[in-house]
């Protein structure tokens, strides 16, 4: 799945240009696709539920749909196609485990007319996108093939974790027309349309020509790469702590989940809006500008907000963020300036295997340039290149705020007035635990212990008490200040001794 098209949109100038794709006109492929699905899943509704089982991930369904129409299918107005229906059972359970229901899906692709995307991607891919944002996407042959393959993997990950940053396949199928074969996969959309993205980029961990274009730039909505988001974002996307331990335990998850199926050169798509300059936007916008009527409603599939797809199970998340449609599901963040984000994520591009093709293209790059800084490298070493680059250099934690200095400095102060209250009262207490034997036992001074015990009956030779600054000067640390008082304590004796004689 390509990136550039996951946040494109009709550009104005060119809606009534028609594109053509294996040379099928795009309004014929919107067609077919539409009354396909409208037929094959219909049809399935048919078929009582049951559990899936091994061949149902091979099983392909096939009819034909002339244009004059037949007993089991409606007239059209394009070419006679054959339209056919992958792992129908299969898909069935994928989209009921994500929570849509057969008229929910077919309301959404086959009610309006398909909206095509503006944004193609470097594949040549046409992306078309619901009302509700459910994507659709014509795929290769190869693409189509791994992910037929990859089916039972992909059931046993979605029945362990629902909640993933990995694509969410709703269907896949095959329009033959004329001896060309036009295939298509229905996924979620990983960036709502109704939410503006001021920031999008594709990220793969990777440096080697990873640098948006001069034409990529020059769109509306370019869509950047890693290289751009070091610059742009130089010291990352901060989240709280218990996000971004969410977030970095889907992403490891994930990849070894992708590493364990040999897939590699897949990205994360990174999708930035900033809510500070949305205020700004809606202040300067009309109601008739935004119609409300017909801005496209939230999202109702089943994990398929960015917030859902990081929570752990029993993890309601933050209320705030979750069930207000404004957000559409983003992850809050804020930037290294400061500024409050919502981001919207997923990982996309993984029907890329490693195959000899990949593993020749590696060789290559390898000898030309720095092997470990290129896209296609071994999936395991890319799923831990692109961990570490996510970890370090795009998501990081807002650390705990540390005590001001004014408040360091009232806690010491205060720790050292109690610190000198302690030898205060220690210091009291001993001269008068000695004054006390002194004046029971009544010695002489007639020897030089006497002499140097004597003064201790001249109350005028007597030490006064250190005050409370005194001792708070000195005990800068309670080691220390135990020290000098000790010192303090007997000079003021060696005094009192010479006094005395």
């Amino acid at each position: 799945m390509s990136s550039a098209a996951e946040n494109g949109d009709a550009a104005p100038g060119k809606q009534n240009e028609e594109k053509t794709y294996k040379k099928t006109a795009s309004s014929a492929i919107k067609g077919a696709i539409q009354l396909g699905i409208g037929y094959t899943v219909g049809n399935l509704t048919s078929k009582p539920d049951r559990d899936v089982l091994m061949q149902d991930f091979y099983v392909v369904e096939s009819v034909f749909l002339p244009s004059e129409g037949s007993n089991l299918t409606p007239a059209h107005h394009y070419p006679d196609f054959r339209f056919k229906t992958y792992a129908p059972l299969a898909f069935r359970y994928f989209r009921e485990l994500f929570g849509i229901k057969p008229d929910d899906y077919l309301y959404s692709i086959c009610s309006e007319p398909l909206i095509e995307l503006s944004n193609p991607g470097a594949s040549g891919s046409l992306f078309f996108v619901t009302s509700d944002d459910e994507i659709i996407k014509t795929v290769q042959h190869k693409e189509a093939e791994f992910l037929q393959k990859l089916l039972p993997g992909y059931y046993m990950n979605l029945n362990q974790n629902p909640r993933t940053l990995l694509p969410k396949f709703y269907g896949l199928y095959c329009m033959q027309s004329g001896g060309i074969n036009i295939r298509i996969v229905v996924m979620n959309n990983v960036l709502p349309r109704s939410m503006r993205m001021h920031f999008t980029y594709d990220l793969k961990g990777s440096t080697y020509k990873r640098r948006a274009s001069r034409k990529e730039r020059e769109k509306s909505n370019p869509t950047f790469k890693d290289l751009d988001f070091l610059q742009d974002m130089h010291e990352g996307l901060y989240f709280d702590t218990d996000t971004y331990n969410a977030l970095m335990k889907t992403l490891q998850r994930d990849c070894r989940v992708l590493e364990s199926f040999k897939i590699m050169d897949y990205s994360l798509l990174l999708g930035i809006h900033i809510l500070d300059h949305s205020l700004k936007e809606k202040e300067e916008e009309t109601p008739q500008n935004v119609p409300d009527a017909k801005r496209p409603g939230m999202q109702k599939v089943l994990y398929s907000t960015a917030m859902e797809s990081i929570q752990g199970p029993g993890k309601s998340g933050d209320a705030g963020i979750t069930e207000n449609p404004d957000t559409m599901g983003g992850i809050p963040a804020k930037s290294h300036k400061g500024e409050k984000l919502l981001l919207f994520m997923g990982i996309i591009d993984i029907l890329q295997s490693y195959r000899l093709m990949k593993k020749l293209e590696h060789s290559w790059k390898a000898l030309v340039y720095d092997g470990d800084t290129v896209s296609v490298h071994r999936p395991s070493f890319y799923a831990d290149r692109f961990l570490k680059f996510m970890n370090s250099r795009v998501f990081k934690k807002i650390q705990a705020l540390k005590a001001s200095p004014s408040k360091k400095r009232c806690n010491s102060i205060a720790a050292l007035k109690a610190t000198s209250q302690e030898i205060v009262s220690s210091m009291s207490q001993e001269w008068k635990d000695e004054k006390r034997d002194l004046l029971t036992e009544g010695q002489s001074f007639s020897s030089l212990d006497e002499e140097a015990l004597g003064s201790r009956h001249r109350p005028d030779l007597v030490p006064s008490t250190p005050s409370l600054f005194e001792a708070a000067s000195l005990a800068t640390t309670i080691s220390s200040s135990s020290l000098y008082v000790n010192e303090h304590y007997s000079h003021d004796r060696t005094t009192l001794y010479s006094n005395s004689k």
